[in-house]
């Protein structure tokens, strides 16, 4: 859920500490790195080789600009750590940890980000890889994960802090009851990703794998698919509640509480979207402006309500 867009620091950018603690943990200094673009954190994420030829993928952040970046890796390191092999994910080769600086080493996987907007193919292969992620991971095998409930609960209250500050909207008292209806509906033991969009997806000869997990959480079999339609919906061309109504993980979970889920995002998003940037993430709220109202209107003609 929390977008796209960061001003990303390089390779070159890191400490030399932690340039070489990356070089311990895959036992040969890194003799190149090719930085990635994309997603929402100011830290680094880039392809490495070292001297030996061993590949890997390394994502790196300090305590500047945002100082709560770190330990949203050292969270995914402990996240990343707990997951089966044999899910679709990448595997942590090990971490870098100054108590500053936190670097995560993993594996290297050889695909690529989907196109935006989304190809019908590729948002075949990511509900395909939530179905097995489904099966796999049934009941959550990542210990002390929190519930979807409690993880999202502040984040779902955002019509009430709008409606308190004075914000109107149409129908905002049904789009209250509806989003709080969506903190009720996220009861389940599945592991989630929680904060899935193309940018923290990859796409390879064998599948879709799934990156970036700092976000995990506990919850119903159906919610990562139900955030991976809230981009697919954002950029068009798909109709998304036939997805929602065919696609393995969503089709027979309760059509209402889909929508006040959904509704819970979009407040989410609205509330998020007028506050000012944090440090480092320059997009994000523009990000979030641009998505919540796509989501709203969507929210909109799933619950019949008026546009105003």
């Amino acid at each position: 859920m929390r977008g796209e867009g960061g001003a990303r620091l390089r390779w070159r950018d890191l400490p030399p500490h932690v340039r070489d603690g990356v070089g311990d943990v895959l036992g040969s200094p890194v003799v190149r790195a090719d930085s990635q673009a994309g997603g929402f954190s100011p830290g680094s994420a880039d392809r490495v080789v070292t001297a030996t030829g061993r590949r890997a993928f390394v994502k790196a952040v300090g305590p500047e600009p945002n100082a709560h970046s770190p330990q949203l890796h050292r969270r995914e390191g402990r996240v990343s750590a707990g997951l089966p092999p044999s899910l679709p994910v990448p595997r942590l080769l090990g971490t870098v940890d100054d108590g500053g600086w936190v670097a995560l080493v993993l594996e290297e996987v050889d695909g690529h980000q989907p196109a935006l907007p989304w190809r019908p193919a590729d948002v075949a292969a990511v509900l395909d890889a939530l179905a097995a992620l489904a099966a796999g991971a049934t009941p959550c095998p990542v210990p002390d994960l929190p519930a979807a409930a409690d993880a999202l609960r502040e984040d779902f209250a955002g019509f009430d802090r709008l409606a308190a500050d004075g914000v109107r909207l149409p129908a905002l008292g049904e789009l209250r009851g509806l989003a709080r209806r969506g903190v009720a509906s996220l009861g389940g033991d599945t592991l989630a990703h929680a904060d899935l969009r193309a940018d923290n997806v990859l796409l390879t000869a064998g599948g879709a794998v799934l990156v970036d997990w700092p976000h995990a959480c506990r919850g119903p079999v159906w919610l990562d698919a139900l955030l991976l339609l809230v981009e697919v919906e954002r950029y068009g061309g798909h109709d998304v509640d036939a997805l929602l109504a065919t696609s393995p993980t969503t089709r027979d979970a309760d059509p209402g509480e889909l929508t006040a889920v959904l509704a819970g995002l979009a407040a989410y998003f609205l509330d998020g979207a007028r506050r000012p940037a944090p440090p480092g993430l320059p997009t994000l709220r523009e990000f979030q402006r641009v998505q919540g109202e796509a989501l709203l209107a969507w929210v909109r003609r799933r619950a019949g309500l008026a546009a105003g």
